[in-house]
């Protein structure tokens, strides 16, 4: 790597330096069970007409109405309540920094529990905003004492609730989430309810939503089947999306994201048996892994697992031994020790990891 002049480094925030990437762990020839990505590809017909379809587009040209077609037909598809819009991000991860961005004022903060999406901290970091991360119980459960207390001290402009929450797979009590929901409304801030994972679970905050003006609701289409797409979407009241919408990039989606977006919501019904076949395996999955002494793993309601090992480090660098990449999350939090978290692959993948645990354990 070339060396860059120190002058030159002087530019960049003394706290960024000393930040890490997000990091992507190399997957060839691997069994990739570590990004919670749908391991379905699309059929060859499908391949054939969405590849016709991509080379028609107008690539010379901006992003235009198809935009909007796009924003209708999902606005169709999550049942969003009258009176509320619907904003698109590159990923949802573009959505959390425009929201970090727009509520960037003298004082503000962010808070959500931990272990949670790590984007919410970085989000913070990056806007220059203060981040509060609220333990959860031993469970992985909201502390709802704990949350009650830090957004009546700190009054947060954002308060993020995975739904289900990102590593530990679980849907949070409703009557915590309701009073946490009210909580931050007392006292004017945002809720934003990560739904990341909804195809893979048996909840959604979407018939709730409308009773709430402070409420947004974060989803993206990475989960439903089109990770490599990069397109999330957040819903709230109108008025308040106009107000977030500003400081949205011109042009942020592209005609391909789009297109492939709109192609994948008209063979929606494609995607949801992949997403019913996921759930059966993850039930599967779930009851195998129960029978492994020495290792437990938590109730799911997203397309993952989380499992605790007597060594982490030690099951990891098996698995991947054995040709199958999980994710390594032991020390993202002390609550995490020694925890692994793997995607709900195929019944094979699933198998392959299975018996690589065994050798491991």
């Amino acid at each position: 790597m070339k060396a860059v002049d120190p002058n030159t480094l002087q530019r960049i925030r003394h706290d960024i330096q000393s930040m890490h990437a997000y990091a992507v762990q190399e997957s060839a020839g691997m069994v990739k069970l570590d990004a919670m990505e749908n391991p379905h590809r699309l059929s060859l017909p499908l391949q054939t007409a969405l590849g016709m379809r991509l080379g028609a587009l107008a690539l010379n040209r901006y992003p235009g109405e198809r935009v909007n077609v796009l924003r209708r037909a999902l606005a169709v598809y999550a049942r969003m309540p009258a009176g509320f819009d619907i904003m698109l991000g590159n990923g949802s991860d573009e959505l959390i920094s425009l929201l970090a961005l727009a509520c960037d004022m003298p004082g503000a903060s962010i808070l959500a529990p931990v272990p949670g999406f790590v984007m919410y901290a970085m989000s913070a970091q990056l806007q220059g905003l203060a981040f509060h991360g609220v333990p959860l119980t031993d469970d992985f459960q909201l502390d709802a004492p704990a949350m009650l207390a830090a957004i009546a001290e700190h009054k947060p402009a954002i308060t993020y609730l995975a739904y289900p929450n990102n590593p530990t797979a679980n849907l949070w009590n409703d009557a915590a989430l309701e009073a946490i929901i009210l909580a931050v409304g007392a006292q004017g801030g945002l809720v934003v309810l990560d739904e990341a994972y909804q195809p893979f679970s048996n909840r959604s905050y979407i018939d709730r939503l409308a009773q709430h003006s402070h409420v947004l609701l974060l989803r993206t289409l990475s989960k439903f089947g089109l990770a490599g797409v990069r397109l999330g979407y957040l819903m709230g009241p109108a008025a308040l999306m106009a107000e977030i919408d500003k400081v949205r990039p011109p042009y942020n989606i592209s005609v391909l994201n789009c297109e492939c977006a709109l192609f994948a919501l008209e063979h929606q019904g494609v995607f949801a048996a992949q997403a019913a076949e996921l759930r059966a395996q993850r039930a599967l999955l779930l009851e195998a892994l129960a029978g492994l002494p020495g290792v437990r793993a938590y109730p799911s309601d997203a397309n993952m697992i989380l499992l605790r090992v007597p060594d982490a480090q030690k099951t990891f660098d098996g698995l991947k031994a054995h040709q199958v990449l999980v994710k390594n999350v032991s020390k993202m939090h002390p609550l995490l020790d020694n925890c692994l978290r793997m995607t709900v692959g195929t019944d094979e993948e699933n198998q392959k990891l299975l018996s690589a645990l065994k050798d491991c354990l």
